[in-house]
């Protein structure tokens, strides 16, 4: 898949912002630049009522450098900042939160193995080689309080419609980042 900008997904703002002051913070690192006409995937709607949701539309420029300041600036009364990414973005959400590990929670990943085209279903290998090539900095990370996680995997089919990354506003990857934002609230 190529992610080099393009100039219809690179319109718009370069993040979007929905959802309660009061609740963990979601930064989302897009490739696809979903949320162009100022609003979130519809998947992703129905947690603004309890998540802070940052969608940095990575073709649009200034997405990276908008979640590296928010990053920066630590969130206030100790909130949890969850980076979510996917593919060619996922070096980009290990490297955000290795430079902000006080403020980062959790990274969560999707297909970070699909820096390029991966075969529809072989995601999970793919990220199988990711995990052994990132032990090192994943083991850092964790070590700094950082919690890193591949959430969801290409695994082909009519389900998936495309090759991987999985889309961020897929159905299957807004209820795995639902399901790690739960578990990690439980455990802090």
């Amino acid at each position: 898949m190529d992610y080099s900008p393009d100039p219809v997904r690179a319109a718009g703002p370069p993040a979007v912002t929905e959802g309660t002051p009061d609740g963990p913070i979601v930064l989302v690192l897009d490739p696809a630049g979903a949320a162009k006409h100022d609003g979130l995937p519809a998947t992703w709607r129905p947690f603004a009522d309890r998540w802070r949701i940052v969608w940095c539309r990575m073709p649009a420029d200034g997405g990276l450098s908008e979640a590296d300041e928010i990053l920066a600036d630590p969130p206030v009364g100790g909130r949890s900042v969850h980076l979510v990414a996917s593919g060619p973005f996922g070096e980009a959400a290990l490297g955000l939160a290795e430079r902000h590990p006080e403020a980062v929670r959790a990274v969560l990943l999707v297909d970070p193995a699909a820096s390029g085209y991966v075969e529809a279903g072989d995601g999970a290998s793919a990220d199988e080689y990711w995990e052994q090539d990132t032990a090192p900095r994943r083991a850092a990370l964790a070590r700094s309080g950082v919690d890193v996680r591949v959430i969801a995997h290409s695994e082909g089919g009519a389900r998936d419609r495309v090759p991987a990354p999985l889309p961020l506003g897929h159905p299957d990857v807004a209820e795995a980042v639902r399901k790690s934002v739960a578990e990690l609230g439980r455990k802090e």
